[in-house]
């Protein structure tokens, strides 16, 4: 469906009244399945067309190639995901299933079921070949996509019961940020769309300082579920109606809505920095008392 130009100069884009805190992109998700990994599922559909006509072992091993291909696509997809998550956290633990080396696997063995099948087909059925091409594309898609990561990313003293309060907590405040955004789309406004995703990025920075030190936890849950939900819910009422209705004072109040919600994190995720700094000062003034009461001297 067709949308309305809109941007900073057009007649009805909205002027600040002051500057935003952040550049223009920030915010911004890129999709880490890009064009690389979606165009994995195109081998699998002239596959399928051409096996129509081979007979019913023909058609059997180009569907199941074709299915083991496809699945592949799908893990890969979901892998790299889950990589750049983890990519994205100062602390964070490994994905639990590696997808990416699955996805590896199904490659290699969809392309030896298809190199089998067109011996086959040709009178010159082969396992052996099948397997060398299998083994050349598993090679391949390692090369291209890499591994998963396969180590904890500083978790070096952390509670793990702790960070695992901790994982939930993020794991459900992200799905409210995600409704969040499925919500506004159907707004239809592209300026609303920036201007939650701003909100989104200010709420994603304190759920990584509640990741770097856990015990932030108790003093950011209500952020993490009442606020998150308020606003979730907040976002879900005012899309259906300004979609109806384009009432530009409902709009008014959401966007007003937003600002209280990112001051109110902004100022949460300071304190919390704060409150770490004042508690690293606390145990460097008690070991340097301690040192001195020892005989060291600090220079």
């Amino acid at each position: 469906m067709a949308r309305r130009y809109g941007g900073k100069f057009s007649p009805e884009a909205e002027q600040p009244s002051e500057p935003a805190p952040r550049g223009q992109f920030d915010g911004a998700r890129v999709d880490p399945a890009g064009a690389r990994a979606n165009a994995l599922f195109v081998p699998a559909i002239p596959l399928v067309f051409t096996s129509l006509n081979d007979g019913a072992i023909g058609l059997v091993l180009g569907l199941g190639a074709a299915g083991l291909w496809t699945g592949a696509a799908l893990l890969l997809r979901e892998g790299l995901r889950a990589e750049a998550a983890y990519h994205a956290r100062r602390v964070a633990r490994r994905p639990a299933i590696p997808r990416k080396l699955f996805a590896t696997a199904l490659t290699g063995l969809g392309t030896a079921l298809a190199v089998y099948k067109s011996g086959m087909m040709a009178g010159e059925a082969s396992i052996l070949a099948g397997v060398l091409f299998g083994v050349a594309a598993s090679a391949l898609h390692l090369l291209a996509f890499g591994a998963d990561p396969m180590r904890d990313k500083g978790m070096e003293g952390v509670d793990t019961f702790q960070q695992d309060r901790v994982a939930r907590a993020v794991g459900e405040a992200e799905r409210m940020l995600s409704e969040m955004s499925d919500a506004i789309r159907r707004a239809g406004d592209r300026q609303l769309d920036a201007r939650v995703e701003r909100f989104q990025a200010t709420a994603r920075e304190l759920f990584r300082t509640v990741e770097e030190d856990p015990r932030d936890l108790t003093g950011a849950r209500k952020y993490l579920t009442v606020y998150l939900r308020g606003a979730r819910d907040a976002t879900v009422k005012f899309a259906d109606i300004h979609a109806r209705t384009r009432d530009a004072s409902a709009r008014a109040d959401y966007l007003a809505l937003l600002d209280d919600l990112e001051q109110n994190f902004t100022a949460r995720t300071r304190k919390m920095l704060l409150d770490d700094r004042s508690d690293l000062t606390v145990e460097i003034d008690v070991l340097r008392d301690r040192l001195q009461r020892e005989g060291v001297r600090l220079d």
